[in-house]
């Protein structure tokens, strides 16, 4: 996938944040912005987190915002007037690109949660509350959707992508995928929300019964996990000594490779690059309880040695 970036005179935008950054107060506690500071955003999503800490810095023209989604991208057009560099790829390409020209950063922000504004366009197709095409791309260059997996994948192979990242228990995923095959093709969410719920019936959770096969449709287009697994590795070499990064995550599959790379780091002795700041993560269902959005984030953070 080709990385685009969006030049500093693009026309204007609002430039005002469409959703409420997730724990805001903490990230900024984890990062401490400075003035003069370099910071790079994974996940720039709407610039909720970007905006606040580049008021801090003062710095946008030695700072980078990354984010695959346009839609999102658009959103930051106030941003790039000032001179922030923005960059429409997966934080991985993006990271390695940035690497490869030598660039290093003060602060590393990767918030790895689906934003609201991609969760509440029906068009987007991410909401099984919502009526919309089965889409899920975060990307909408990639020509794979969710209709393509929900409509060509093997019974076997959705059984697969329903338990390992839906976390659903096998018994279920096997009545989802079964269900799945008899009743397809599928074109929209709220059909295949409708054929789970008959599926598998009320689960006793207070969660719509389709909640978690959503989940795993959507990680499983988008290569979630793998993305996650790759970024890790590459973050202190985007660092300078001395430099933050902050990971937020969002359900358990993100947070525990998140969990587990740090834990290497802190096993690694001398020869780690990294020094936690979290020892436990920070939830966002203590501190931001008034962001319903906050509820399942976790906060870890750590510096460079």
């Amino acid at each position: 996938m080709s990385i685009k970036e969006h030049p500093p005179q693009l026309e204007s935008s609002s430039g005002e944040p469409v959703h409420v950054p997730v724990l805001l107060e903490s990230v900024i506690d984890m990062l401490q912005p400075q003035p003069g500071d370099q910071y790079l955003d994974l996940t720039a999503g709407y610039g909720g987190h970007a905006r606040a800490i580049l008021a801090k810095t003062t710095n946008y023209s030695e700072s980078v915002l990354v984010d695959r989604d346009a839609f999102a991208l658009s959103h930051l057009q106030d941003l790039e007037r000032q001179g922030t560099r923005t960059m429409e790829a997966d934080f991985v390409s993006a990271a390695r690109q940035l690497i490869d020209e030598g660039k290093t950063f003060d602060m590393i922000l990767a918030d790895l949660g689906v934003s609201s504004p991609q969760l509440d366009r029906q068009e987007r197709g991410f909401s099984f509350r919502l009526d919309g095409p089965l889409d899920m791309r975060m990307d909408r260059r990639e020509e794979r959707t969710a209709a393509d997996i929900v409509n060509g994948y093997t019974e076997q192979n959705l059984v697969r992508v329903i338990t390992a990242y839906g976390e659903e228990p096998r018994s279920r995923a096997i009545k989802i995928a079964k269900a799945i095959v008899a009743n397809r093709p599928f074109t929209t969410t709220t059909e295949l929300a409708e054929t789970v719920k008959q599926a598998i019936g009320r689960t006793g959770s207070k969660h719509h019964p389709a909640t978690r096969t959503f989940q795993s449709l959507r990680i499983e287009l988008n290569r979630e996990l793998d993305l996650v697994a790759n970024i890790l590795p590459l973050l202190p070499k985007l660092l300078n000594k001395g430099g933050r990064v902050a990971v937020i995550s969002f359900h358990s599959l993100e947070d525990r490779l998140v969990k587990r790379f740090f834990k290497d780091q802190l096993d690694a002795g001398y020869e780690a690059e990294l020094e936690m700041i979290t020892k436990k993560p920070i939830d966002g269902s203590i501190s931001d309880v008034n962001n319903p959005r906050s509820r399942s984030a976790k906060l870890r953070a750590a510096v460079k040695k």
